[in-house]
């Protein structure tokens, strides 16, 4: 039987390489894209040797080509944390807008169903609690977090005029705070920060009072979720993510105690526009698809930080001295 073929833009990133091995693994012929601006080919370099992978080293926003049928898209292709579209605002932008642009353009031609990823950053600083798909945000479009935000809102909206106008099979995913292995120690995400300050012994750095919140997914239950969705026929936004919830002061003390480090909490004015809350209503991901996470924190924070643990020392060095969201 002839293997249905996906295309995985970012696909050397951390969630594009953990969904290139998914799709690997349910039979697929993997399409992997990445201009490595912010991707890592060693996320990938495992499947280099399967024939039915193969790599394209090339930029979303410009054309893509892709010979040969193409049943799936999956557009993963952006920066996602805060280090990276503070210094690369405007790529941040053109791939939300004409990266998605030319992956809607290709899904059109080659009639194949196309997934986006978008994030709970569309809900900006939220004023409702959780999050649901309802729910239009409060998000500041000129403050320096709105080359993401806005980029995805934008690629939501995009998707949805090509679903009802051109009558595309579209998903789109709204991925809350996801972590695991592949992660970048200098990502500037609060999780990545606190194991890289912890591994150097230095002082965990926790911005406010540390009273803001987050809800932290392990990376194969947002896979899981993912595949579910791109084979569901549900064409509007899912929230898929873990509702359990924890302020970030209490987050830092977790990982004191999973390090057994002995350095001190030090607090730092918190980021312009920085969330106070985030909590995913996984309602219709549950209703819709059946899923929910599995791995609860404790655990898929030791195989992260077994993960950190064992990459090279100077992979540790490479972390900003201060981080800059607690994403």
């Amino acid at each position: 039987m002839k293997r249905k073929r996906v295309l995985i833009t970012g696909a050397a990133g951390f969630l594009g390489s953990h969904l290139s091995d998914r799709f690997i693994k349910e039979g697929f012929h993997v399409i992997a894209m990445d201009n490595l601006i912010t991707g890592d080919l060693r996320n990938i370099e495992h499947l280099f040797k399967l024939e039915q992978f193969e790599f394209y080293h090339h930029d979303v926003t410009k054309f893509i080509n892709i010979p040969g049928q193409l049943d799936y898209i999956l557009h993963f292709a952006s920066p996602a944390s805060p280090i990276d579209y503070l210094k690369i605002p405007i790529q941040t932008l053109k791939v939300g807008s004409l990266g998605t642009h030319n992956c809607l353009g290709l899904a059109k031609a080659k009639k194949a169903r196309i997934l986006v990823a978008s994030t709970s950053e569309v809900y900006g600083d939220p004023l409702v609690h959780p999050q649901t798909e309802e729910y239009w945000g409060n998000v500041n479009p000129v403050g320096p977090r709105g080359v993401y935000d806005e980029a995805k809102r934008f690629q939501e909206a995009m998707t949805m005029a090509y679903h009802t106008f051109h009558g595309l099979e579209t998903r789109i995913v709204r991925i809350f705070n996801t972590y695991g292995t592949r992660m970048r120690l200098n990502d500037g995400r609060a999780l990545p920060a606190f194991i890289g300050q912890a591994l150097r012994g230095e002082d965990l750095t926790v911005f406010g009072d540390g009273s803001q919140t987050r809800s932290f997914c392990y990376v194969d239950d947002l896979v899981e979720g993912i595949y579910r969705l791109l084979m569901s026929d549900h064409h509007l936004p899912v929230n898929v993510g873990n509702p359990d919830e924890i302020s970030l002061l209490d987050f830092a003390k977790e990982i004191l105690e999973l390090t057994g480090n002995k350095v001190k909490i030090a607090f730092k004015p918190l980021p312009v526009d920085d969330p106070k809350q985030r909590e995913p209503d996984i309602t219709k991901a549950k209703q819709l698809l059946g899923w929910e996470p599995k791995v609860g924190r404790k655990e898929g924070l030791k195989i992260t930080y077994e993960y950190f643990k064992s990459l090279q020392q100077d992979e540790w060095h490479k972390q900003p001295k201060e981080f800059v969201s607690s994403m």
